[in-house]
């Protein structure tokens, strides 16, 4: 196994993150600190990062509510609540991308790095589904028009969105990007500020009834469909 596909599995970081890792010289084998995330390793290859062994370990997905003021990393140097100590496993587990804290609703947590890239790169264009309550209200028909042709940003024009008006003020925005708060700038970019936002899909899967602060374990026909969804079959190596 490539030594960056051996780190994602034993849940050290996703693909990209295990490279990373190993290009600051943080990675040993046998040993020795290796530079080619291409290595062919396996578990008697005495893999090990900062000095700690590590090994392949069961993968597990989670779908966690988010609730609003909790940060979607690992660690949080300003003492917040994370995502990571909302879900009960014994496993190194980091979400599969990022809601911003004052967001809420549907978050991937894993320690399979693989999945977490194929869900998260923009090649994939995995499908998330938002709910976002605007100010002011109602939005015009030709504020939705834009923001199904693409908005254009400060970091480039967004892909086409599919936009819907549930109610007055409320809108389901679904896209298949993943940029730093792109609903939030996508409102603002046609003129409505975003007061309350919710993920309620990722992919196949719908938060549902889950009460925030909760979480499940994805069953194993769940993960097989986003593997799908991502295109697994269809991947680059």
């Amino acid at each position: 196994m490539r030594l960056a596909k051996y780190l994602a599995h034993s849940g050290v970081a996703s693909r990209r993150g295990a490279e990373e890792l190993i290009a600051a010289g943080r990675v040993t084998v046998r040993g020795t600190r290796v530079s080619d995330p291409a290595l062919d390793v396996d578990e008697g290859s005495a893999v090990a990062v900062d000095g700690r062994s590590v090994s392949p370990e069961p993968r597990e997905v989670h779908l966690l509510h988010k609730p609003a003021g909790v940060v979607s990393t690992a660690r949080d140097t300003h003492g917040r609540q994370t995502v990571i100590e909302l879900v009960p496993s014994v496993r190194r587990l980091y979400p599969v991308g990022r809601l911003d804290a004052g967001s809420t609703g549907l978050i991937l947590l894993t320690n399979d790095g693989e999945l977490a890239d194929l869900l998260t790169h923009p090649r994939y264009g995995v499908e998330k589904v938002y709910r976002a309550l605007v100010v002011p209200e109602p939005v015009p028909e030709r504020a939705l028009r834009r923001l199904r042709e693409g908005v254009e940003l400060d970091d480039g024009r967004t892909s086409p969105a599919h936009a819907r008006q549930l109610r007055p003020g409320l809108l389901e925005l679904t896209i298949r990007e993943g940029r730093n708060r792109q609903v939030r700038r996508m409102c603002e970019a046609v003129g409505h500020r975003v007061v309350a936002l919710e993920r309620v899909a990722f992919g196949p899967l719908r938060l549902g009834s889950l009460p925030p602060g909760e979480s499940r374990a994805l069953s194993a026909a769940e993960v097989e469909r986003l593997r799908q969804t991502a295109g697994w079959k269809n991947r680059l190596p």
